[in-house]
């Protein structure tokens, strides 16, 4: 069976695994119930948890990555099953009461550990988000608002992807071979940013981002409803419910950060406009103001025409084996692990181009296993994402359940007889998942729910975005890159260049992450809102990005990370800043360092989330930090190598 579940064997086997759960989670809740308040209530929702998040995970996977309809099929339904269970638990007044009594009795509460009794205060937070402290009537609505706010996600998400149509002769001739033909339409179904045609890129900006009158009813109902939840369960807008128990912990430290990120960032970005406005005016002195669309393309050929990146020279360097190796060296030199390819079962895997990866540690043995599923099929999404399948815990006979997560990536099957090349992006994308996986091993927490990346939204990209620090270091690249030919290894000059090359725009890449950032808060902030949904972005863009707002266009219509991403948009940023940190302080000078890489596992991995994030990174830097460090160590990071900056002059 799939990953080894024996009834999985087969699309139907998924029914048997979802009653099976459903079973056990009934007499669990009865145990919970029936036992006095003590850390093994805590233990009890934990395997409540347990028990139908490993049928969940995996499901969540299975429905997107299958290559059988019939599989994805019965894992939705399976998700969606198990979640309408976990909807009626977190509103299960008798189940909540066991964990209040535990909760109130201050003797048994002290007695227990920090991890135990972080566990428990996060399993409370569940039921007061579905509004269980209200009446009855209220907590109707509450469950009322959480199934609703489920659906609009889903169609506002899927509106995010739908292409536009537009009568082909609205465009002028020369131009609508770029576009796919529908009869008299043609179909418009992304911004073509790399496209060097200035007006094919206008035209896509113009016509994918058009209004849409459906998908802002969706956007806006999405935004009442959340900020209708919050309130009804005690907060003063979805952003204070969403923040709490992050790293930032509320909305005000948020905005702190992005307006100080901001002002940090607006003389250098200013600059970066400036050069890709030269730069647009050489190619094309008839209209040389710099425009929305414009921005990705140019920072590209400012990046191209200064360092001449040419990914097919890097490529031959960084096979997939060779890269494996250079991970597997990392590992062990930093943290005594090793990676082992294991033989897989029969059904066990899904695509036979899948490799299953024991995690193995030097004096513990094995942590879990990491499936990889490296490549382009059919149907498959193209993303690379960290997929937990089974997390890991403390079974109840002393033994510990092993993690099981997937790396999903998307890299091009290769020629029969020739390795897989990576492209440097793809290489530091393997190296970026790859930390998300390594967290999910080294999280060996007592509880499941807290487990390897189970933890803050701002806190999680940490050690995925430090391994990103890894993979741009010379002394690193320099132990694993070598020509799948010749065995020669990658010049030294081609990894600062390449480092240094992506520091072109950097600035006023980061303004444009700052303004959907700063978006984000405010469409989740006091409701209601001033002005429309529009009329908030035009106003935002122009003040904290700085090119024009084009009328008739509404890019948060297709800002698909409202969604997973609620308020939180700004963590991608927070986790760069503590990743920067980390780097620089703790492993910039060796970056393998043994004993700082035990140190960070001790400090930041091996908690999950089971410890308040900050006191993690307080732990692993030795000192507290301001809001003022985090800007800091972001903007730091735009500064150029002096040492490549003056050679290549």
């Amino acid at each position: 069976g799939l990953f080894g579940v024996p009834e999985l064997s087969c699309p139907e086997g998924f029914q048997e695994a979802q009653n099976k759960a459903l079973q056990e989670s009934e007499q669990l809740v009865q145990k919970a119930c029936s036992t006095p308040p003590g850390p093994e209530t805590v233990m009890i929702f934990d395997q409540l948890s347990d028990s139908l998040c490993r049928v969940a995970d995996l499901a969540d996977f299975v429905k997107v990555a299958h290559p059988d309809f019939a599989f994805r099929e019965a894992a939705e339904e399976a998700c969606r099953n198990i979640g309408t269970v976990v909807e009626k638990l977190n509103t299960d007044v008798e189940l909540c009461q066991s964990l209040r009594r535990l909760l109130a009795d201050e003797t048994v509460m002290n007695s227990l550990d920090p991890e135990t009794r972080r566990v428990a205060e996060l399993f409370m937070f569940d039921f007061e988000i579905s509004g269980i402290h209200l009446d009855e009537e209220k907590r109707k609505k509450a469950v009322d608002l959480n199934v609703r706010i489920l659906d609009l996600c889903n169609e506002f998400l899927i509106g995010t992807h739908i292409p536009n149509k537009i009568d082909k002769h609205v465009l002028p001739e020369h131009i609508r071979y770029n576009f796919t033909a529908e009869g008299n339409y043609l179909r418009v179904a992304g911004l073509h940013a790399d496209c060097p045609d200035d007006l094919v890129r206008e035209a896509a900006y113009k016509i994918f981002l058009h209004s849409n009158s459906q998908q802002l009813a969706r956007l806006e109902e999405l935004l009442a409803s959340r900020n209708s939840l919050a309130q009804l369960v005690g907060y003063d807008t979805f952003a204070h419910r969403a923040l709490q128990g992050t790293m930032a912990k509320n909305p005000e430290t948020v905005r702190q950060f992005l307006e100080k990120l901001s002002e940090q960032l607006s003389k250098r970005a200013q600059k970066d406009f400036e050069m890709m406005t030269k730069m647009k005016t050489k190619l094309n002195p008839h209209n040389s103001m710099l425009m929305p669309w414009d921005h990705p393309y140019y920072s590209g050929v400012l990046r191209a025409e200064r360092y001449n990146i040419d990914p097919g020279l890097y490529c031959p360097f960084f096979s997939l084996g060779a890269c494996m190796e250079g991970l597997n060296s990392l590992f062990s030199q930093l943290l005594g692990i090793s990676l082992y390819a294991e033989q897989t079962k029969r059904g066990e895997i899904w695509s036979e181009d899948v490799r299953k990866l024991a995690v193995v540690h030097e004096t513990e043995g094995l942590l879990g296993y990491i499936y990889c599923d490296f490549f382009q099929r059919p149907d498959k999404p193209h993303q690379d994402c960290h997929f937990t399948v089974r997390g890991g815990r403390l079974k109840e006979n002393g033994e510990y359940q092993l993690p099981v997560v997937v790396l999903m990536l998307s890299l091009p099957n290769s020629a029969r007889g020739t390795p897989t090349l990576l492209s440097p992006g793809m290489m530091e994308n393997l190296f970026h998942e790859m930390g998300h996986a390594m967290h999910s091993m080294l999280g060996r927490t007592r509880y499941q729910h807290v487990t390897g990346t189970r933890c803050a939204t701002d806190f999680a990209e940490v050690p995925s975005i430090l391994m990103e620090y890894f993979a741009n270091d010379y002394r690193v690249v320099n132990q694993f890159a070598r020509h799948y030919k010749t065995g020669q290894p990658l010049p030294k000059n081609m990894v600062s260049r390449l480092c240094e090359s992506k520091k072109v725009c950097a600035a006023a890449d980061m303004q444009l992450q700052v303004f959907y950032a700063v978006l984000d808060q405010i469409y989740h902030g006091k409701h209601p809102l001033k002005k429309s949904t529009t009329e908030i972005l035009k106003e935002t863009q122009e003040k904290v990005y700085g090119l024009p707002y084009v009328p008739n266009t509404a890019w948060q219509l297709r800002f698909s990370h409202l969604v997973g991403y609620g308020a939180k948009y700004y963590s991608y940023l927070m986790s760069r800043a503590v990743a920067s940190m980390v780097w620089k302080q703790c492993f910039a000078q060796n970056p393998f360092d043994r004993a700082m890489g035990e140190r960070y596992r001790r400090e930041m991995l091996a908690h999950g989330g089971g410890k308040e994030p900050m006191l993690m990174v307080q732990g692993m830097l030795q000192k507290s930090l301001s809001v003022e460090d985090f800007v800091d160590a972001l903007v730091s990071d735009l500064d150029h190598d002096f040492e490549t900056f003056i050679m290549d002059s």
